[in-house]
């Protein structure tokens, strides 16, 4: 039934999502018993535009800042103390705002807390969010980042500019050179 419930809902860009009781989906298929106790959630086949995304009623920052939690989460074997996590929230969101968004992602679903003030990822981000896609572009805009960096630094160490009194060397083809 989930199957054609799928293909039916294929044509509005949405599909089924199951979510298991235990975080991780089972490695072999299911047993009955598993898909008993499991939830099944209609969500986004695909990824929102931009300006799709604007009309969910979340800013910007708040979005950036839930990725920012469920990475910080996941780098942390899946759980994390609620003020460590404020703590990182905090370099990059106005303070009086930190604890506002990590009650909305707990009162949402996202992530839910201890006793103990010990954050874990819930229901919705496990039905949402494609937590390895997620990872994946997170390093990946860290790589850009350090090559961007190293081929400054390479730039500035190798040259003092315009002016400096040494031979400037051409990187323009050599058919254009010659008709310099």
């Amino acid at each position: 039934m989930l199957d054609v419930l799928d293909d039916y809902l294929k044509n509005l860009d949405l599909k089924v999502q199951t979510v298991f009781e235990e975080e991780k989906t089972p490695v072999a298929k299911p047993t009955v018993e598993e898909h008993d106790k499991a939830r099944y959630y209609i969500t986004l086949r695909g990824d929102l535009a931009p300006k799709e995304a604007k009309m969910i009623g979340w800013r910007i920052d708040d979005l950036a800042g839930l990725a920012v939690a469920i990475a910080y989460i996941i780098s942390k074997k899946g759980q994390a103390m609620r003020k460590d996590l404020e703590d990182v929230l905090c370099e990059k969101l106005p303070g009086w705002k930190v604890g506002l968004n990590i009650d909305r992602y707990i009162r949402y679903g996202y992530l839910t807390e201890d006793d103990n003030a010990q954050l874990y990822l819930d229901w919705r981000t496990r039905a949402e969010v494609d937590q390895k896609a997620l990872i994946d572009m997170l390093l990946n805009v860290e790589k850009q980042t350090e090559l961007t960096e190293s081929i400054e630094g390479t730039v500035e160490e190798g040259t003092d500019g315009p002016n400096n009194d040494e031979e400037q060397v051409s990187i323009e083809p050599e058919d254009q050179q010659e008709e310099k």
